[in-house]
């Protein structure tokens, strides 16, 4: 074969690579072409809100990571910016985010001849980031993170919470000359040098941290739709900033922030021509990867949990792509690296996002702030300098009590014995190990004990006959428009089976004539975390569009699992229970089928009649 047949090839096979994924190079064009004024002034309006929450928390996370906090600015901007021009997503927001923030700080604090660097090195790790997600994208990556348990997600930002507050406990003190001059590479050292150096702790950085963290509940409390991060930053700075670039004798020496200036916001395009470059790949090629895995796996459960409220598909690898754009502009901007952020794109949906232009708006906004603060600066007004940073590290503090989700954890716990293992040894990996090799400890321990009992659960269709038999139905013969369609499952539905009940029942809702459907849950097995949150979110979902879900066939094991979760509670709800009303029917062993014979009736009854069209899902790939 010649070289030209050869590039061919494998240019063919790339393009129909592409093309099977179908990630798009301008997903946009579709946004722009039904886009009206109202749409822009619900993005317009959105956008604003975002960046009242966005702007204080580049500024925390990229102290967090350790870097300037103009890199967080220009992250949060860039990011914004770039990524709902490829986004599968309308609603998602990236930047820096908290989980990310800290694995670069874990990393350069282990490898303190790297840490002079930093900056210079977050540059070239964005660039490395970015080409991993590219490439991911499009080489179907993105597919297999729904083989990766949501304990682990769970367990690593708990125990990165953990974390993050240990580290910001030193500025809220006033023990970061101190705590400089000991070893803290790890939380037990970190711990062991915040409890040696307790009697050293300054009064008014404490003073400060603990007001920040008050006046933030407090506008929690009476005013939660304000934007209490924004606010409290700023009157925390109103009364401690002044009181210290006024120079009041009890705060003098108290810590602040530096201002940047329009010099810091120029571009500077990374040297990646210096000698050195080859052993710098080498070693941020961990951190690089870890950070792409995770930047890619918060944004995909982001997206999906956007997904489970708007009924819109999600798209992994479009979204991995955007990831991966952001990346790169970011770190060609002097940004820091970007991932999806829950928080943002949750408020974003919140506000009234009409298109994906909201994120658009939010980083032209940001990016504006930057250049006025930038400005201010060169005039002399230096606003940042206001900032304390023990205020910041009261904010940072109380944010992060806020990963712990508290729910999620107990799902994780209760619902079967490999989640609870996977949960607590990926938050004792967080703990003990640097944080771009503890994800993949969770991973991997998840993995393991998928493997341990992976088998896929298949989907068989039924129907029934003109008589009322329930028969197999043939692959070739059509059906009529169903009221209610029944989903039978067998195999084992754990994790990885999390995204067929949700794809495969929102395609059978766009059926506008479906009222109801029955899950058959007898011969389904190991139903986990995972699993449960996936059928909560679809209980809501088609709750919102009053429609109904009805579960029979359950063994005493899904019983057992939905029970301990607390969604048997939510899938009862509106039931009559004096009047025997249930919407969940257990299995009988003496016969299989009276519990989706009950499950009929009660359907029929929701229905308001004695008759209904009836269908059970098939799944091409069941088994022979």
């Amino acid at each position: 074969m010649s070289a030209r047949d050869f590039l061919g090839k494998m240019s063919g096979k790339l393009r129909k690579l592409a093309g099977a994924e179908q990630v798009s190079f301008a997903p946009w064009v579709e946004s722009v072409r039904n886009y009206s004024l109202p749409k822009m002034g619900n993005d317009a309006r959105a956008a604003a809100n975002v960046t009242m929450l966005a702007l204080p928390q580049a500024i925390a996370y990229a102290t967090i990571a350790g870097l300037p906090i103009i890199y967080g600015i220009l992250c949060a901007g860039v990011a914004a910016t770039v990524a709902p021009f490829f986004a599968g997503s309308r609603h998602t927001i990236l930047g820096p985010t908290n989980a990310t923030a800290f694995m670069l700080f874990s990393f350069f604090s282990i490898t303190p001849a790297l840490a002079s660097r930093a900056g210079e090195l977050a540059a070239l790790l964005g660039i490395m980031v970015g080409i991993f997600a590219v490439v991911g994208a499009f080489l179907r990556l993105a597919d297999l993170l729904q083989y990766v348990s949501r304990s682990v997600l769970v367990g690593y930002i708990a125990g990165a919470a953990v974390l993050i507050i240990a580290a910001q406990a030193g500025p809220m003190l006033g023990l970061e000359d101190y705590l400089s001059s000991k070893s803290n590479v790890s939380f037990i050292s970190l711990v062991i040098g915040l409890c040696h150096g307790i009697s050293h702790t300054q009064w008014q950085p404490l003073l400060i941290g603990t007001s920040t963290i008050g006046i933030y509940l407090l506008i929690r409390k009476i005013r939660p739709t304000w934007p209490a991060f924004a606010l409290t930053l700023v009157l925390t700075s109103l009364v401690f900033g002044l009181m210290i670039r006024f120079a009041v004798p009890a705060f003098l020496g108290v810590r602040t922030f530096a201002s940047f200036g329009m010099k810091d916001l120029v571009p500077e395009l990374p040297d990646l021509w210096h000698a050195g470059i080859f052993d710098d790949v080498s070693n941020l090629l961990g951190v690089a990867l870890a950070v792409t895995f995770l930047a890619s796996l918060e944004n995909t459960l982001m997206a999906k949990t956007l997904a489970s409220r708007t009924g819109e598909p999600a798209d992994p690898n479009q979204d991995m792509f955007a990831v991966g754009m952001a990346n790169l502009a970011s770190a060609f901007t002097g940004g820091m690296p970007a991932s999806g952020s829950l928080n943002r794109s949750m408020l974003n949906y919140d506000s009234g996002a009409a298109t994906r232009f909201s994120s658009l708006f939010g980083g032209i906004y940001t990016l504006a702030f930057a250049v006025a603060i930038a400005v201010a600066a060169d005039w002399g007004v230096r606003l940042i300098d206001y900032v304390p940073k023990a205020a910041l590290a009261g904010m940072v503090i109380v944010v992060s009590c806020s990963l712990f989700n508290l729910r999620h954890i107990k799902i994780c716990l209760r619902s079967t014995g490999d989640d609870a293992t996977v949960l607590i040894l990926t938050f004792i990996a967080t703990i003990l190990a640097p944080l771009h090799v503890a994800i993949f400890i969770g991973v991997a321990i998840s993995i393991g004990l998928f493997l341990r009992k992976a088998s896929r659960p298949f989907l068989t269709e039924y129907e029934f006959n003109e008589v009322g038999e329930l028969r197999e139905k043939g692959d070739d013969q059509k059906r009529s428009i169903p009221a209610i369609s029944i989903v039978h499952v067998e195999g084992d539905l754990f994790f990885g089976a999390a995204e067929l009940f949700r794809t495969q029942i929102q395609r059978t809702i766009t059926d506008p004539q479906l009222k109801v459907i029955i899950l058959r849950l007898k011969n389904a097995r190991h139903l986990d975390a995972t699993s449960v949150m996936a059928l909560e979110d679809l209980v809501h979902f088609m709750r919102e569009r009053q429609l109904h879900l009805l579960v029979s066939g359950a063994t005493d094991e899904v019983h057992r699992v939905l029970k301990n979760s607390g969604i048997l509670t939510t899938l009862q709800e509106g039931c009559n229970t004096e009047l025997g009303e249930t919407n969940i029917f257990l299995n009988s062993p003496a016969n299989p089928n009276i519990s989706t014979r009950d499950a009929l009736k009660r359907a029929q009854q929701l229905l308001g009649t004695d008759k209904a069209d009836v269908r059970i899902f098939f799944d091409p790939h069941k088994r022979s």
